[in-house]
């Protein structure tokens, strides 16, 4: 469970600041439901069924219950408006057109291309543009251009897009982060995965085209490791994970090591043909290598429940940190603290000092359909989120809520984070959508709006906000 309740990629949801839709890899705990279901195919000589994933685009999907080949389209046009907040910057206006095109083979080979297009109606810095150059003006920018690519599936893939919402496995290094929570980066990101024998490892890059962040995950089934491949996989694991952070595109910033040692043991294993049940201890210890004293210690019970309409995983822990060491410090905010941390001290998080402490941690991620869950885009309800409280009086909260009503006409989504929430200078970031599809769901219109923080060239962040409204048209085969 300490595997199970991480999450590769959690929200297909609109992405903080800009509020644009995703295509998200599977997550970890679908990959592990995939890779029993494949040992035991393998066990048996039988050859693994074709099970639900989580990659499909947020649109009609195409009919693919077969090797066909099958491709999507789509174009997007709205009225952006970007705002000051707090009287700092100026207004600007822009039209903005996405294209956005899908060719697919069912379980083994996505690509999704696309990417929106800012053309300025008004405002803008003195000689500014037809197209916002903010967008474009990076080598690490032009890798929105690929909105997901995906090769193979599990347990050995290669994922290629917009990381939202993403948590490298045991989750107590990188958990809930976002390589574009930053509105003027746009990277693309790539996960790879893969399985021999008792050994499963994910390694990550959050900026394919820039030396950015980039960590990996090694976890061993100790069970298969020293008895062989056992009945029932991936009950007792251990794991090493390490990220590092080159600091070197989308603005520079501080290099920043992290390592930690994860360790799980399932409790309670329930499964039958309505759905499974399974409760596991988790423990681990974590550094930043050359920083001595730098240290953090968890220890948790996670729980995962499934059955034919409703996901929940869940998990508390009891953490402890040192020395400025924390537990998912490559989080939702990693992008912006990277150059200022929430708090008075104005730094980097890289330099800002953490107080020593403990805290509880809790997560909630729940997904639930009135007929069955299928992808991630086409589910009642989908609630994610996140909660930490220190013993010294920080709280920090980052979640996601998208509703779909009306046989799946309207969606609903908001989302947000209050980070250092009880202290001063906390940070807080909201964004909302709706979509409403009509004429048998080929049109849709879109409103989205919320607030951004811009890093400047000094490492402050800069307040605004953002509206825009729109129409869009479908088209699949």
């Amino acid at each position: 469970m300490c595997m199970r309740s991480a999450v590769v990629l959690l929200l297909l949801l609109p992405r903080v600041g800009w509020g644009q839709e995703a295509v998200t890899p599977e997550d970890f705990d679908a990959t592990v439901r995939r890779l029993e279901q494949a040992l035991r195919a393998e066990a048996s000589g039988e050859e693994a069924g074709a099970a639900q994933t989580d990659e499909e685009p947020a649109s009609p999907a195409p009919p693919s219950n077969d090797t066909r080949w099958a491709h999507w389209l789509r174009l997007e046009a709205t009225s952006l408006t970007l705002l000051p907040r707090s009287g700092v910057g100026r207004d600007e206006g822009f039209v903005q057109l996405e294209p956005r095109g899908v060719v697919r083979r069912q379980g083994a080979f996505t690509l999704e291309v696309g990417a929106p297009v800012r053309l300025r109606l008004w405002g803008g810095a003195e000689g500014a543009g037809l197209v916002r150059k903010e967008d474009w003006d990076t080598l690490s920018d032009w890798g929105q251009v690929v909105r997901a690519l995906r090769v193979g599936g599990a347990p050995n893939s290669l994922w290629l897009g917009a990381l939202e919402s993403y948590t490298l496995l045991s989750g107590h290094l990188v958990r809930r982060y976002s390589n574009r929570s930053n509105p003027d980066y746009h990277p693309a990101g790539a996960v790879v995965t893969g399985m021999l024998g008792p050994v499963y490892a994910e390694a990550f890059a959050s900026d394919v085209l820039g030396a950015r962040l980039v960590g990996a995950e090694v976890a061993v089934d100790v069970q298969h490791l020293v008895f062989g491949r056992p009945l029932i996989p991936l009950q007792y694991l251990l794991s090493l994970s390490a990220v590092h952070d080159w600091g070197r595109a989308g603005g520079v910033s501080k290099p920043l090591t992290l390592a930690h040692v994860d360790g799980s043991a399932m409790l309670v294993r329930r499964r039958n043909a309505d759905g499974s049940f399974e409760v596991t201890l988790l423990g681990g210890w974590g550094g930043r290598p050359g920083a001595g004293g730098a240290w953090g210690a968890v220890a948790g019970l996670g729980v995962d429940a499934l059955t034919a309409t409703v996901d929940l995983r869940a998990r508390l822990e009891g953490r402890v940190q040192r020395g400025g060491f924390r537990q998912g410090a490559f989080g939702p905010d990693y992008e912006l603290a990277r150059f200022q941390a929430p708090g008075l001290s104005a730094l980097p998080l890289a330099e800002a000092s953490f107080p020593d402490g403990v805290s509880a941690y809790g997560e909630v991620i729940l997904s639930g359909d009135a007929e069955r869950l299928g992808t991630l885009s086409r589910r009642h309800l989908r609630l994610t989120m996140g909660a930490e409280a220190f013993s010294w009086g920080r709280v920090d909260v980052e979640g996601r809520l998208e509703v779909q009503a009306f046989h799946r006409s309207l969606t609903v989504a908001v989302g947000g984070m209050a980070l250092g929430a009880g202290k001063p200078a906390a940070r807080y970031l909201v964004s909302g959508e709706a979509r409403w599809r009509f004429l048998s769901g080929r049109l849709f219109a879109v409103g989205q709006g919320g607030t951004l923080l811009f890093p400047t060239a000094e490492g402050s962040l800069r307040p605004g906000a953002f509206a825009a409204v729109g129409l869009g048209v479908d088209h699949a085969r």
